[in-house]
């Protein structure tokens, strides 16, 4: 079971810019991560209801 989770790291990380910060600051850097993770739920939602 942690695969799954190491997989949605994974592709946070690679395919979504979760691993560098591309701007300056804190709050850049939770909005990136936030929408970088909404994104990664979004793609899951769609799929499952498709």
């Amino acid at each position: 079971m942690a695969y799954k989770i190491e997989a949605k790291n994974s592709e946070l990380k690679h395919r979504h810019g979760y691993d560098v910060a591309t701007s300056s600051g804190l709050l850049g850097m939770e909005l990136q991560g936030a929408m970088a993770i909404f994104a990664v739920n979004l793609k899951r939602i769609l799929k499952l209801t498709v």
